[in-house]
């Protein structure tokens, strides 16, 4: 049986934690950043879990991670 290919394009945004979660960069903070106020970009900054329901998805996509 032949061995599961990575997924290159969900291998560069998602990294695995210590305790093996999967850990993400949040959206809407590349444009249209002036209406958005001085909190609301530094929480983006900041990165954050992926949710239990979607975990499974990618775990399919990143087998050797």
């Amino acid at each position: 049986m032949p061995k599961i290919k990575t997924n290159r394009a969900a291998a560069k945004r998602f990294k695995v934690t210590g305790k093996g979660k999967l850990k993400r960069n949040k959206a809407y903070a590349s444009h249209l950043l002036n209406c958005k106020s001085p909190k609301q970009k530094r929480n983006l900054r900041k990165s954050a879990i992926v949710d239990a329901t979607n975990s499974k998805g990618l775990r399919r996509l990143l087998p050797n991670l």
